[in-house]
């Protein structure tokens, strides 16, 4: 079902579990005449934490969704809730990282062409200028900052005065081969840079993963969509997904297959980001299908 239809508010809640959490949010909105459209709630035993996601209609609100934040205080102050609210008609804006590889690229720039993103994506941001003629077919805007050793803080400040200059509040590094620095990461947030890694983590971490799998024999190999922390390929998963190889298969034939991996959990992920599905706690996320 397309949620999209719906003009509807979306509530992301964690807060210490306690009994009448549900029930509190349930009534407040009831009292306020929303309709809830859909509810998925999970709660942590080990850290005694409680996460939920409503998703609700607020047509027939008897106040604007603009007082929502001072008439939900209360509830917010007795349940010791960490919460946000957002509207299913957003367009969240989404910068897009890449190097020489564009499956992922391509795929995410086909995918929001169609519909299946409900995002903007105002510009694509590389350290080559291969993937040009891809930009230019969906007229994206494409910028090439190379980077070196001797440059790269130079041409990380430039990165993020592109991504400000654009209001992209999401950063998507679509098999882009370099690593930020702890700088980068600090100034974007780590919940602003989805990472897609080419190994199932927290196997096979670091550059060439294909290649360590090959040597290890492995049966299947796999892709990693995550949050960026300032520990290399640690951030919180978001999604993953493998396939089988066979002893016979030779070190492209797993690459071919993990491309096509890589590019549907990155889009999974980038989905679920842009829908508000996801709530991180520790290092751990919770996704709300």
């Amino acid at each position: 079902m397309n949620n999209f239809m719906h003009n509807s508010a979306i509530l992301l809640v964690s807060c210490p579990d306690r009994k009448g959490v549900v029930a509190s949010i349930a009534d407040f909105i009831f009292r306020h005449n929303g309709n809830i459209l859909f509810a998925d709630e999970h709660g942590d035993e080990a850290s005694n934490l409680f996460l939920t996601r409503v998703e609700f209609d607020p047509a027939d609100f008897d106040f604007d969704l603009a007082q929502f934040s001072e008439r939900f205080a209360p509830i917010a102050r007795d349940f010791q809730m960490d919460w946000r609210l957002a509207h299913s008609s957003d367009r969240p804006r989404i910068a897009i990282f890449v190097s020489k590889y564009d499956h992922c690229l391509q795929d995410l720039l086909y995918r929001h062409q169609s519909g299946e993103l409900h995002c903007e994506i105002p510009l694509i941001v590389s350290n080559h200028p291969d993937n040009q003629r891809v930009a230019d077919f969906y007229r994206i805007p494409y910028f090439v900052v190379p980077v070196t050793k001797e440059n790269k803080r130079e041409a990380e400040q430039k990165q993020i005065a592109l991504v400000r200059e654009h209001k992209c509040g999401l950063v998507v590094l679509a098999r882009y081969m370099q690593v930020l620095s702890n700088e980068f990461i600090a100034t974007m947030g780590s919940q602003n840079l989805i990472n897609i890694h080419h190994s199932f983590l927290p196997a096979f971490v670091g550059s060439k993963p294909y290649h360590q799998a090959f040597q290890r024999g492995v049966k299947l190999i796999g892709a990693t969509a995550h949050y960026v922390t300032q520990v290399l390929d640690d951030g919180p998963i978001i999604e993953q997904d493998v396939v089988r190889i066979y002893h016979r298969d030779t070190i492209n034939e797993l690459v071919q297959k993990g491309r096509d991996i890589e590019k549907i959990v990155l889009s999974r992920a980038v989905r679920w980001h842009v829908e508000n599905r996801i709530l991180l706690y520790g290092n751990k996320t919770v996704v709300f299908q």
